[in-house]
């Protein structure tokens, strides 16, 4: 397979899936870069049925190749929550089509339909962003897709079969417990107290049983305006405990880049509030959640770590993820009462490794 016959390849593939079409061909196929778990492909299908084209906008989601961060991946499972969540409030891109087997791209994909909108994660927000009451207006509108995604009716939706929502926080701790015992390279004392430490202090979960997004960051919400157009990102959707996303969110919330880290943005409480209202949950025991996330972000970014260490990726930003391991774990434990200096272990990629893949290649010098 060959990156320039990737346009017949999928053109072949959408004809398949459009049956009534008397030809097929893909316009403007450009790489998207969005996250780090997947892989995504924006481009245009142009059908004519009956002599009449009719044009689409849609994006390729692929799977990462293997070895990913988010191993199991269930691409299958995120195209059945997409086609859930069609005709709720919820703003998720439609589900259009998967391919499960790899056969035409090397990799399984699915495509949803392209949703208009800007995604602010990192880039620097306009001053009339700020004046004009944008920016609150923006976050009040995320607090209300977080909420809507709380307030699907699992059963109507088929979305219940996602899992066992009684147990998901004790799956969750265990998950990224295993996963942190997968990829260490020796003790890492700060993170091992902070699990540690989450387990002797676990509450009682939310008795409210919801869809749980898994990452509700702020750069997985597009905008139109100041609303929310679209929500990303649903690799860790399950069904648990929607103080989980509270908890992310609120770790997430002010951190020193986007929409929710300016003056003119909510605050975190207000937050918090917005989302009480539109959802009737009382929050509670929110540093436990925030810790909890803390952990699980970690982990998150060890494995990145890990993986440029083994090889597997060249990516710098993976070295940038193992310093969010440095800056966010004493946030974790001290939302637990915990103060202690703990060592943080072998977090980082070892120097030869960062040396070897920063080395200019023969085609550079």
């Amino acid at each position: 397979m060959t990156t320039n016959d990737l346009p017949d390849r999928l053109a072949a593939w959408f004809a398949d899936q459009i049956s009534n079409a008397d030809e097929v061909r893909v316009e403007g196929l450009d790489h998207a870069s969005l996250g780090h778990s997947s892989e995504t492909l924006v481009m245009t299908v142009v059908a004519r049925v009956g002599g009449v084209e009719r044009r689409q906008d849609v994006v390729v989601r692929q799977r990462p190749p293997k070895p990913g961060l988010l191993e199991p991946y269930d691409l299958c499972a995120q195209f059945e929550v997409l086609k859930g969540l069609e005709g709720t409030d919820v703003r998720a891109p439609e589900a259009l089509w998967i391919e499960p087997t790899g056969a035409v791209l090397g990799r399984e994909f699915f495509v949803m339909a392209r949703l208009d909108g800007e995604v602010w994660e990192q880039q620097r927000i306009p001053a009339e962003m700020e004046s004009d009451g944008t920016l609150r207006r923006m976050c009040e509108s995320m607090v209300d897709q977080l909420a809507a995604i709380h307030l699907v009716d699992l059963e109507a939706t088929g979305l219940a079969s996602l899992g066992n929502g009684a147990t998901f926080l004790d799956r969750e701790l265990e998950r990224w417990a295993a996963e942190m015992r997968r990829v260490q390279r020796g003790p890492l004392p700060a993170m091992e107290r902070l699990l540690e430490e989450l387990r002797k202090q676990q509450p009682e979960p939310c008795p409210t049983v919801t869809l749980v997004h898994g990452d509700p960051k702020p750069g997985n919400f597009a905008f139109v305006g100041d609303e929310v157009s679209a929500v990303f990102d649903w690799e860790l959707t399950t069904v648990g405990d929607p103080l989980a996303d509270v908890g992310y969110l609120e770790l997430l919330w002010a951190m020193p880049v986007g929409i929710t880290s300016k003056p003119s943005s909510l605050t975190v409480d207000e937050f918090v509030t917005r989302w009480e209202q539109r959802t009737g949950i009382t929050v509670q025991h929110r540093n436990w959640y925030l810790a909890m996330q803390v952990f699980k972000v970690d982990v998150i970014q060890l494995i990145a770590s890990m993986l440029y260490d083994a090889g597997h990726w060249d990516d710098p930003r993976a070295i940038q993820m193992a310093m969010g391991i440095e800056l966010m774990t004493p946030i974790g434990l001290n939302a637990l009462g915990i103060t202690d200096e703990l060592p943080m272990g072998p977090i980082y990629p070892r120097e030869e490794r960062m040396q070897a893949a920063q080395a200019p290649t023969s085609d550079q010098r």
